[in-house]
């Protein structure tokens, strides 16, 4: 073992070197899950990244597949292969693919998963949904993470309602995606503006367990800015906070911006006023988009005076002092 982790380049080739170890010391699957451990507690880049030499054309847990007394089972090629995928190395990992099959071996949902991850990353949906219909031959139950990484697969390549078809199946079986996948799902409807595609979507993750939070929420009022329904981004808005979400300042944002677009000043300086109250602070970005629409306006010197009558909650906001500062403003529906 001790040669194997001091392993360099000069040395010669790697799988020379395991050769020799194996005709001297007649090792068994222990002994190399024991070497395979300690070179992965080490990062030691012979554990996987294979090196940049012409001696060296694999890593010792690749190599170790090939050794028969390492007896490798379905599940060692499955690491190799995962590995390769989270690397973006398709060549790779089919390769290995390929040799498990060879030698006899009969993949699995796992294996499978891995794959359909692999090609999902990789932008290759014609394969993915290759990959996934050989995962429903098998004849076995799909999990959560066999679904989830078809639907993510659908998302990448934009086609949100094949993703959200699996939704309904995995609902029909009881079974309920990760957090991850109902939000990219989110995401990507939000992103095009499809308002009804994220409400069903936000609706749905509720169903499997998952708690809306600020982001999340975002979401949802970023869909419907898009579409241009102010008025629902507004009761997102609103219904968070009376669920106990602590709106992020992206949220804020989207609620100031539809009160922008509809000249609503007076519920923004409401709703700005309850947030303090709060304890939220107001973010950069919220404080440049308020900063910009008062210039507008052309109120920017009376703009402290309003707040400040506004933070000390009177009981009458239309004084001498407010109603000076609205001698400036434009007429705006409150």
């Amino acid at each position: 073992m001790q040669h194997i982790i001091c392993y360099s380049p000069e040395k010669g080739s790697v799988s020379l070197l395991l050769e020799a170890w194996v005709k001297s010391m007649k090792p068994e699957r222990n002994d190399w899950l024991a070497v395979l451990k300690e070179l992965d507690r080490l990062y030691h880049p012979m554990y996987f990244e294979p090196l940049l030499h012409k001696h060296m054309k694999a890593h010792v847990a690749e190599l170790s597949l090939l050794a028969d007394s390492f007896e490798a089972n379905v599940r060692d090629y499955t690491k190799i292969i995962h590995g390769y995928a989270k690397q973006n190395r398709l060549k790779e990992a089919e390769s290995v693919f390929l040799t498990m099959k060879s030698r006899g071996l009969t993949c699995d949902q796992v294996t499978l998963t891995a794959l359909v991850h692999m090609y999902s990353k990789a932008g290759n949906l014609k394969l993915a949904e290759d990959t996934f219909e050989e995962m429903r031959l098998l004849g076995v139950p799909l999990d959560k993470r066999s679904f989830g990484s078809m639907i993510m697969a659908y998302v990448r390549a934009g086609k949100l309602g094949q993703g959200e078809a699996l939704l309904k199946e995995m609902e029909e079986q009881e079974i309920y995606a990760g957090r991850e996948v109902y939000k990219a799902l989110l995401r990507a409807y939000s992103m095009i503006g499809d308002s009804k595609g994220a409400q069903r979507v936000f609706d749905t993750l509720q169903l499997g367990g998952v708690i809306p939070d600020a982001t999340i929420c975002g979401l949802l009022m970023n869909a419907y800015i898009i579409a241009g329904e102010l008025n629902e981004a507004c009761i997102t808005f609103e219904n968070m906070r009376r669920v106990g979400i602590e709106p992020n300042d992206k949220c804020v944002i989207m609620q100031l911006t539809a009160y922008e677009t509809e000249n609503k000043l007076s519920k923004a300086l409401d709703i700005l006023m309850d947030l303090e109250g709060g304890s939220v602070v107001l973010g950069r970005e919220a404080s440049e988009l308020l900063a910009r629409w008062f210039k507008r306006l052309g109120v920017v010197g009376e703009v402290e005076l309003v707040l400040r009558d506004y933070a000390s909650n009177l009981v009458h906001r239309e004084t001498d002092a407010f109603c000076c500062s609205r001698k400036f403003l434009p007429v705006v529906s409150v």
